[in-house]
């Protein structure tokens, strides 16, 4: 299977049990190393499909840039996050999860990995979430330059969690309550 390549969203979403927990390991550059089962299943993928691949095979194009940026910030200085995610699966399908994001750390300290829980979101947080994203992607949208756009939608969620007093953990669990 020649996985993401040519794969065409579909609004067919895909629901996994909420006492599941999709599991996942990378190396410093984002390319898997680990999925467990529950992965594979809900992405419609085999391990050897996502084995070695970038674990961008299941990133939605409904998911904005700047909610990637802000990972990937917290992860590589060593912070785990909390983030509501939309993922797509092998056949254009969608899922969204509540992923928990952590560096995984050598003896010494160092950062070595990524390691990645992710659950059934709470419906709550989903209501909030998806306007929020919408809006950051239609940012991202009006602007041809990529770098303006992530910037764009970077600085326009930066403002939202300003203006609510908030920073973006204190903001994913307000809204998951």
């Amino acid at each position: 299977m020649s996985v993401k390549s040519g794969v065409v969203p579909v609004d067919e979403e895909i629901t996994f049990p909420s006492n599941e927990i999709i599991v996942s390991k990378t190396d410093l550059k984002g390319r898997i190393l680990y999925a467990n089962d529950v992965f594979c299943r809900v992405a419609e993928m085999t391990t050897s499909d996502v084995i070695g691949q970038p674990h961008s095979i299941i990133r939605h194009p409904d998911m904005p840039r700047a909610v990637f940026k802000l990972l990937w910030d917290q992860i590589s200085n060593g912070h785990e996050i909390f983030a509501y995610v939309k993922n797509m699966s092998a056949t254009g399908k969608y899922y969204w999860v509540l992923a928990h994001v952590t560096p995984s750390l050598a003896p010494d300290g160092s950062i070595v990995g990524y390691h990645s829980n992710r659950r059934v979101p709470p419906k709550k947080g989903l209501e909030a979430i998806k306007p929020l994203y919408r809006e950051l992607l239609d940012i991202e949208k009006s602007h041809k330059n990529g770098q303006e756009a992530l910037a764009a939608s970077t600085a326009r969620l930066q403002a939202m969690l300003s203006g609510a007093g908030q920073d973006y953990d204190s903001f994913i669990w307000s809204v998951a309550a």
